[in-house]
């Protein structure tokens, strides 16, 4: 009888304790993870891996060889700036609580990481290691722009530029999606940054690139990239980088970042033989620096989706993105002769706003997708990731404009036409990326 009674006991409690963790989910949510934490240290140093190195290389290889070191200069100078930055106040602005315009902006109570401790979790992980996963979003979105501005820009005009601009843009833009802002609450779908990083970045640059002018002798005395190997080794690490940057946001090592990494490899083949495909019908042959560039595209454009689409998603995203990217790149050099350089909106903007549409589309369970918010429809799902886009891209072009005239009344933006003949890399830093004597 005795047995009995400890029998019911043991059961009574134990139905008790399981009873209270279920109806306090927080409770439940607050203990580490440590395969979490792992996975996301881990995703860390890829998504700063694609900057460093990966970026800077892959745009140095595209310029002129006498551009190469302030190039990868930009690069890494961006990488330091918004670290710091980041800590000071930008992680504060987008991701602590902004009190009564939390809506629209977040608060300094986290500013210096005030008040976040080794003890301080994210979800299942250390705040302080989300802290640099998101960090490492914010050091590539203005490094992102480097690729408008190449060979004309000084030096202290980028370093001004990306400091302004990752307060005024990229903190509310970030906040509005990721920190609990008015787009999250409207319900807009952006796993990891195709608004926050390629729409903010791409209408930057392309704004940027029509207040800084054309680079002398554009279009027709415009040089081929001096090192495409170069090209080719950064976008191998972009790839590689990648993983980290899509799989990672899930910020869990579960089955939604496998499905996150599937499709990211998948949207990214598609677009790097799309493009090849189409230069080898255009001009007889495909280049390296082509298929390489279609790879960025469709990496950019499955991002926004990744977390939402299934490899049916993946292949069409790339599709699209190999064409209409490619397609982009042309319009903004031939026929409205902008000089962005290398092809930041057309490859990032566009291919960021591709994958914001279309996951709309292959979101939906009917499409081998993760499905749709309850009570969501593709139209009604469309109309909010319009919002999004028309929204975001506003902020940045304006604000990219007005920070642009600001810097260029407190230290200029362009760099002298005899700067610019001897090349950034003597002019700005007095080295040179290859010595040939």
């Amino acid at each position: 009888m005795k047995i009995k009674n400890c029998s019911v006991w043991s059961w009574g409690l134990t139905s008790f304790l399981l009873f209270f963790i279920a109806i306090n989910p927080a409770h439940a949510e607050s203990k580490l993870s440590a395969g979490d934490t792992a996975w996301i240290l881990t995703s860390t140093a890829l998504v700063l891996f694609m900057t460093l190195p990966g970026l800077a290389l892959f745009y140095g290889g595209l310029v002129r060889s006498r551009n190469v070191l302030s190039v990868l200069m930009h690069c890494f100078a961006i990488a330091c700036l918004a670290s710091v930055a980041w800590l000071v106040v930008v992680y504060s602005l987008a991701f602590s609580d902004g009190g009564g315009l939390n809506s629209y902006i977040g608060g300094l109570s986290k500013a210096f990481l005030t008040g976040v401790t080794t003890e301080s979790l994210s979800g299942s992980i250390p705040e302080t290691v989300f802290f640099m996963f998101q960090m490492t979003f914010a050091i590539i979105t203005p490094a992102l722009i480097v690729g408008a501005f190449p060979e004309r820009i000084k030096f202290s005009a980028v370093l001004l530029f990306s400091m302004i601009w990752l307060v005024v843009v990229y903190a509310p833009a970030c906040h509005w999606v990721w920190g609990g802002g008015w787009l999250s609450d409207l319900g807009v779908m952006d796993f990891a940054g195709g608004i926050v990083v390629h729409v903010t970045a791409g209408v930057s640059a392309l704004v940027l690139a029509v207040v800084l002018g054309r680079r002398r002798g554009f279009p027709s005395d415009i040089r081929p990239p001096h090192n495409p190997g170069m090209t080719v080794a950064g976008a191998c690490m972009l790839w590689v980088g990648w993983f980290g940057f899509n799989a990672g946001s899930a910020l869990a090592a579960d089955g939604n970042a496998g499905m996150a990494m599937v499709v990211t490899h998948i949207s990214a083949a598609v677009a790097s033989l799309t493009w090849a495909f189409i230069e080898w019908i255009k001009f007889g042959k495909p280049s390296v620096v082509g298929i390489v560039t279609g790879t960025i595209a469709g990496l950019a454009s499955i991002t926004p989706a990744s977390g939402f689409v299934g490899p049916i998603g993946a292949v069409v995203i790339g599709l699209v993105a190999g064409f209409v990217c490619q397609w982009f790149a042309t319009w903004i050099r031939t026929t409205c002769k902008i000089d962005d350089s290398l092809d930041v909106f057309a490859v990032h903007g566009v291919g960021g706003i591709i994958g914001t549409l279309l996951v709309a589309v292959f979101a939906s369970e009917s499409f081998g997708g993760l499905g749709l918010a309850e009570g969501a429809t593709i139209g009604s799902q469309m109309l909010v990731q319009i919002t999004g886009i028309v929204t975001v891209a506003i902020l940045s072009g304006i604000a990219t404009w007005i920070i642009a005239k600001i810097v260029l009344g407190l230290t200029g933006l362009r760099v002298s036409e005899e700067e610019e003949i001897d090349g950034l890399d003597i002019s700005a830093h007095g080295e040179r990326g290859y010595d040939l004597s």
